[in-house]
């Protein structure tokens, strides 16, 4: 077990979930349903005594354990190390938030990484078993950048990966289309431009490689118009998803510096999209980073907190369920109550 860090403060707080594990902090759930159960690949928080600071180098994660349940509320099963940073020839440190996606009999793993470099880019590692262990390929996707990378794939089989996030997540010193290294911390102080996006490009059929131009993932206001730089209640900051419901695509994300995760609505998995609100509010820690999937008719949503903690760096995953309502819009979830 993990020692209690809790404050007397933390203790007068009720959390509407429980954290799934207790064992090792966790982070970032990216949740599948591969075999008839939910498998969960999370960031694997550990406390490297390195100081706060906005590039997040307190979130020095060195490897990945994934996790698996047979039923929602039931035990969960830790699998161990699934993969470590020291077996991905291309890495240099903070092994941040993955993904996984299946086909054709192989379990694919996306995770973010700094290279030798200090550059962010996405790799992607393989399996024939969904909790691993996962051989990273020797390089980096080609045309990757930032972190995040969330993989979805339609009914017709075609996959896409959306990836990017701000602040420590660098997609800001990509704006002008190649990395800069001296570029803005963020593109926050950008008030009246529009703000900077998530990005999604179609993955090919061998689940390795890019297929095309990576474009702007466009969230538009009511009016039609792309979401500003200063709207820090409504832009994307980091942690995007998709799922798709009753033939409409869900690209959910994270607004960052405003705690919220908010769901915007299109016809098209590249989009665009129109922004339809937030649905869960802020929850204790700096912000969450989110997966939704359906299981057994019901859906969900995994996402983290730092009940177990109370240190930003040090999370833990939780589970609810997440309701539709009949006009297509998602019930609001509050997490914590003092």
């Amino acid at each position: 077990m993990l020692p209690a860090t809790r404050s007397a403060a933390q203790g007068k707080k009720k959390f509407l979930n429980e954290p799934l594990i207790k064992s090792i902090y966790t982070a970032d759930p990216s949740a599948h349903v591969f075999n008839g159960k939910i498998y969960i690949y999370p960031s694997h928080d550990i406390d490297a005594g390195i100081p706060e600071n906005d590039n997040g180098d307190h979130f020095a994660m060195r490897d990945y354990h994934i996790l698996s349940m047979d039923r929602i509320g039931g035990p969960v099963t830790d699998h161990g190390v699934a993969l470590d940073i020291k077996n991905i020839p291309w890495a240099g440190r903070q092994l941040w938030a993955p993904d996984a996606a299946y086909k054709n009999g192989t379990y694919y793993l996306y995770f973010p990484v700094k290279d030798k470099q200090d550059v962010f880019h996405i790799g992607v590692a393989t399996s024939k078993n969904p909790a691993g262990p996962f051989k990273a390929e020797p390089k980096p996707i080609a045309g990757s950048f930032s972190i995040d990378p969330a993989v979805f794939t339609d009914t017709n089989g075609q996959s896409y990966m959306y990836f990017g996030g701000i602040w420590g997540g660098q997609l800001q010193r990509w704006a002008k289309g190649k990395y800069e290294a001296n570029g803005s911390k963020t593109d926050l102080q950008q008030d009246n431009s529009p703000a900077l996006s998530c990005k999604v490009v179609k993955l090919k059929a061998n689940m390795k490689e890019f297929d095309g131009k990576v474009r702007d993932v466009i969230i538009l206001d009511e009016h039609g118009k792309p979401l500003l730089g200063k709207d820090h209640n409504r832009r994307f900051f980091e942690g995007s998803w998709m799922h798709k419901y009753n033939g409409k695509y869900y690209f959910t994300y994270s607004t960052g510096d405003t705690h919220f995760l908010a769901y915007a609505i299109g016809d098209n998995p590249m989009g665009p999209f129109k922004y339809k609100g937030i649905f869960m509010k802020p929850v204790q820690g700096w912000t969450t980073h989110h997966s939704i999937v359906e299981f057994k008719g019901k859906w969900y949503i995994f996402y983290h907190d730092t009940e177990l903690s109370g240190k930003t760096h040090l999370r833990n995953v939780k589970v609810t369920e997440l309701h539709h309502n009949a006009d297509g819009s998602i019930q609001m979830i509050e997490t914590v109550k003092e």
